[in-house]
């Protein structure tokens, strides 16, 4: 690739416009076009989570207690992404989470769909299966406990008295077939045709994991490739986690390392600190094979203090997410633009990948992300709402909605998460961030592959047919930036209709 000045000086090479002291957001900047000789699919979005860990997608899902456990870090791993589950628990429930992630071999989540109730429980109205056309019933009405049968939706359509308890009419499970966890979508698939049943129950040393219906399989069969996904030596998904700082971490970090865990990222607002520094010299030296992630960092200075410390990768970005309240409480962080720019630049130099952390809204974020110096990007919002992310689902003002908060809500905190705003110690409780809700997105297994394709668009129309090429065109002053006026972000998105149909996909 021709890496030459351009015949024509047009627009800003990145090191001049983020040298001029304006603290700048994605939506402030926009590249201008490059040339073009390759078609959209040769783009290839394959980079680095880390120093030593490879990924084909370049999606990280966040470590927040509304969007990442097991069946979101399972998907994620399945798109050739990965999840870091969240640690605003016990330290053996967060161990028995990435467990569970890893353990699937396929992205099948029918726990987190179906509904489960006990015998002598009813079902009053449509609203009751909640989307799904079953209701397992089981011992104790929980989704872990022995199954005993079923409803389907049919089956309760065509009572003629619905105040009957459902043990009267469930269809037993007599005929019910049990699979190993780790089969595969064909190998389901066969089991169904070949016994004539509507569904299967996954085990993993006896213990139920999930139940996968006929309509799981055809809706997965339906979904864009799934790829290889991120696979680890040992044969199953790889799978982050995230800790705190603090002496009780090291034996957090110990349960995660037995549950096979792949890589931890010390999660903290400000992680420029001592006690970052000191437990990445511990996580190194106690388990030299596991990959460390250290921020969130925002300048070149905190990120050259976690490289010497020996982190594996970089996690950028404060104050700049979308339930993310630091900027205003505390009065410090940086445009996301600028921070990525400027830490990446350094990063670089140690070979040090950088995670995008926060302020993704749309596939062009992520362009503007991947293409200033980061090697992925870390979602909360963006996957918030969707079918894995923890949390049931409830209607609000007539829209079916989950909740998201910030880590550093009050509401997150009294579960442990001041620990990641050093607020752990302190009295008094200062909020950074707030709770919300997030609309349902569907499942990520969906959305996602279409706005990586959305994102290789991009990438096209800039001239850049991967990561590296983008990051080489970028320093090499090929690649032009401007500022955007706030008329000009007006014009860039729609404008001047009276109503308009948004689809993604």
């Amino acid at each position: 690739m021709d890496f030459s000045p351009l015949p024509i000086e047009d627009g800003f090479s990145a090191d001049r416009l983020f040298s001029q002291g304006y603290s700048y957001t994605y939506d402030d900047v926009i590249f201008l076009p490059h040339y073009i000789d390759f078609p959209t699919d040769a783009v290839s979005l394959s980079t680095r989570l880390t120093r030593n860990i490879d990924l084909s997608l370049p999606c990280v899902a966040s470590p927040m207690d509304t969007v990442t456990e097991d069946y979101m870090a399972a998907a994620m791993a399945a798109l050739g992404g990965i999840g870091i589950v969240h640690s605003n628990c016990t330290a053996a429930d967060q161990a028995r989470l990435v467990v569970s992630a890893k353990s699937r071999r396929v992205p099948i989540f029918s726990s987190s769909l179906d509904v489960f109730k006990a015998p002598d429980g009813f079902i009053n109205d449509a609203n009751d299966f909640d989307g799904s056309n079953y209701v397992f019933v089981t011992e104790s009405g929980t989704r872990r406990s022995r199954i005993l049968g079923y409803v389907t939706k049919s089956d309760w359509e065509n009572l003629s008295d619905n105040k009957v308890k459902i043990f009267d009419y469930m269809r037993d499970c007599s005929s019910n077939v049990s699979v190993p966890a780790n089969y595969d979508l064909g190998q389901i698939d066969e089991v169904l045709e070949k016994n004539d049943v509507d569904f299967v129950v996954l085990e993993k040393d006896g213990e139920r994991l999930d139940v996968v219906t006929r309509e799981d399989v055809e809706r997965l069969k339906g979904y864009p490739n799934l790829g290889k996904g991120t696979v680890g030596p040992d044969g199953k998904w790889m799978v982050g986690a995230a800790i705190g700082t603090r002496d009780s971490d090291k034996e957090r970090l110990e349960h995660l390392v037995k549950a096979g865990v792949n890589v931890v990222v010390l999660d903290s607002s400000q992680g420029n600190s001592s006690y970052q520094i000191e437990m990445i010299k511990y996580a190194k030296k106690t388990y030299p094979e596991l990959d460390v992630i250290g921020g969130n960092v925002v300048t070149m200075y905190q990120a050259q203090n976690l490289i010497e410390a020996g982190v594996d990768g970089l996690r950028v970005g404060m104050g700049s997410g979308s339930i993310c309240t630091t900027q205003e409480v505390c009065a410090v962080g940086r445009g996301q633009a600028t921070a990525v720019y400027k830490v990446s630049s350094i990063a670089a130099q140690s070979g040090v990948p950088v995670i995008a952390d926060g302020g993704i809204s749309n596939s062009g974020h992520i362009v503007k992300a991947l293409v200033l110096g980061a090697s992925t990007v870390m979602m909360g919002s963006f996957l918030a709402g969707s079918t894995e992310a923890p949390g049931a689902y409830i209607y609000q003002n007539g829209c079916r909605v989950k909740k998201y908060r910030g880590m550093g809500s009050l509401e997150a905190m009294t579960k442990g998460s001041d620990q990641r705003y050093l607020g752990d110690k302190a009295k008094l409780k200062i909020a950074q961030g707030v709770v919300g809700a997030v609309a349902d997105k569907g499942s990520v297994l969906k959305f996602i592959p279409y706005t990586m394709q959305a994102v290789k668009q991009g990438f096209q129309d800039l001239g850049a047919s991967s990561l590296q090429s983008a990051h080489d065109l970028l320093r090499s002053r090929t690649l032009r930036l401007e500022v955007r006026t706030g008329a000009a972000q007006v014009e860039g998105g729609v404008h001047g209709l009276v109503s308009y149909e948004k689809k993604s996909f």
